[in-house]
């Protein structure tokens, strides 16, 4: 070993006699040579390992051989696009593969077992991939991944979940198997469970978290609470009127949050008395007479105390109330008058926009459309308030889907896209053939204003993956690059152009795809 860290000219290895250094350094290696040989024949063979369980039959038809070479490709090229800087006219691939494992599982296909490896990389690498992912790769890959530690997320599901994601149905989880994985597993596996169950059995999966409530942490609670939200019912509401007291605030609050938004508990009930106390219907319009204070029942309803900085109280505290009160309370409160009527009257004392922003919040966590329709109104005129609701997003999801398209095409015809993104966000896809062409049209004339296309990129990506193929032709019109608008940033006619090339192709790319899964 000294001869080899030294060199054979500073120290010549023993059983080597004679020579120069040179046929030294070779005798060394010759000896290191037969002590490796001679180790490796003297290692006796080990015990055989187990050999793996036969790999389940998945009975879901095969995908067509052109859809499967696509899969390869973007597989292969998952991460392309990720790197910044000027991304070219080229479609970026890895924001077509979730779309495609999307339409595959639609579609009803198994994975190709050559490319399950891959498949369940590129889901542990992006977690937006895992749920159409997993049910792409069925019972085999949940197999595949018992035997690679590095795709425990996957076992993680369960054989249940993945094998009724494949079916596009929802679990049955084996009782004593969910009991024992709520009693021993992780806490990112406790929360999934929940998730599940509360979606087949939420029954059984309200027994699990009434029974280890008391011992479980804090923040781990906060969590468990949370995903009552899927199925949430009046079967909820005595352990929700349970969390109320619980030690930490946040649950409470969510607790209350919860029960606010089942309109027949008591919580909804008591919040429905205190704001008709303090909103009421006088000759010239709504008065408001706002609380003094916060009393000790309404924190435990779960009224927060101090407001945000620069908020007054009685403002903060009004609009709890009234945000957590049932919709229902207020055509009765206000003589029978619908929604729209309502938002028409008069609020006197400038108390309108807190009581309409705490109507909004009281919409979108009922989930009643007529109170979205009447708050959101018709898209306003160019002149008009473009914030007047606030966030009209979370008031358009509510809505029915072709409306919703409908209000946002409107609405972009009249204002641009400006502060149209988050509308678009929550828009049915692929978009309808009119909200894509406002958007295309809004794009157009943003380029011919001499806007800089970098301040489009968002609305850019969204259009990638929610116009319709069919709109290919139409955006194809606009690729030509033309000359910079006079007052246009220098190149931006160059950027447009590749920005519309990229659009175009990534459509054409779209509507290959779905030809080639429907064989």
């Amino acid at each position: 070993m000294g001869s080899a860290l030294l060199g054979t000219e500073r120290r010549r290895p023993g059983g080597v006699v004679g020579g120069d250094a040179e046929e030294a350094a070779l005798g060394l290696l010759d000896a290191a040579a037969v002590g490796v040989l001679r180790r490796r024949g003297g290692v006796l063979p080990g015990v055989a390992g187990q050999r793996p369980a036969v790999a389940p039959v998945d009975g879901r038809a095969q995908m067509p051989a052109a859809a499967q070479q696509r899969l390869g490709k973007l597989l292969a090229d998952r991460t392309g696009g990720s790197s910044g800087g000027r991304r070219g006219a080229a479609p970026n691939l890895a924001e077509l593969l979730p779309q495609w494992l999307a339409a595959a599982r639609r579609e009803g296909f198994a994975a190709p077992p050559a490319q399950l490896p891959a498949l369940l990389e590129a889901a542990r690498a992006r977690t937006d991939l895992r749920a159409d992912a997993l049910a792409l790769a069925g019972p085999r890959g949940l197999w595949l991944a018992k035997l690679n530690p590095d795709w425990k997320f996957a076992l993680r599901a369960g054989s249940g979940a993945l094998t009724a994601a494949a079916a596009g149905q929802d679990e049955e989880q084996d009782p004593q198997e969910a009991q024992k994985l709520w009693e021993e597993g992780l806490f990112a596996e406790r929360i999934a469970l929940l998730t599940r169950l509360r979606r087949s059995d939420p029954a059984g999966a309200l027994a699990l978290l009434t029974a280890s409530w008391r011992s479980e942490r804090a923040e781990d609670r906060l969590m468990f609470l949370d995903s009552l939200r899927i199925g949430l019912s009046a079967d909820d509401e005595p352990f929700l009127e349970q969390a109320l007291s619980d030690r930490s605030r946040n649950v409470r609050s969510t607790a209350a949050e919860l029960l606010s938004a089942l309109p027949g508990s008591a919580l909804a009930a008591r919040m429905a008395a205190r704001a008709r106390s303090h909103v009421s219907l006088g000759p010239d319009g709504i008065t408001v007479e706002a609380p003094y204070e916060c009393d000790a029942a309404m924190e435990r309803d779960g009224v927060a105390p101090k407001p945000p900085s620069g908020r007054g109280e009685r403002a903060w505290w009004l609009g709890q109330l009234v945000d957590s009160a049932p919709l229902s309370t207020w055509p009765a409160r206000f003589g029978g008058r619908g929604p729209e009527q309502i938002i028409e009257l008069p609020v006197l004392d400038d108390w309108q926009s807190d009581l309409h922003a705490a109507w909004c919040r009281a919409a979108v966590r009922q989930r009643d459309p007529a109170w979205a329709r009447a708050l959101l109104g018709p898209p306003p005129v160019p002149a008009g308030p473009v914030a007047a609701v606030g966030d009209p997003a979370k008031l358009l999801s509510i809505l029915p889907q072709e409306e919703r398209a409908r209000w946002v095409a409107d609405f972009i015809a009249a204002h641009g896209l400006s502060e149209a993104f988050q509308m678009l966000g929550v828009c049915a896809v692929p978009w309808s053939e009119r909200l894509g062409r406002a958007v295309v049209d809004a794009l157009d004339i943003a380029r011919d204003g001499g806007s800089y296309p970098w301040s489009f990129s968002g609305v850019m990506g969204l259009a990638e993956r929610c116009l319709d193929p069919a709109a290919a032709e139409q955006v194809a019109v606009l690729s030509a690059a033309g000359e910079d608008p006079p007052e246009a940033s220098p190149g931006a006619a160059t950027y447009w152009s590749e920005a519309f090339q990229r659009l175009t192709g990534t459509l054409r790319l779209r509507a290959l795809m779905l030809a080639e899964l429907r064989g």
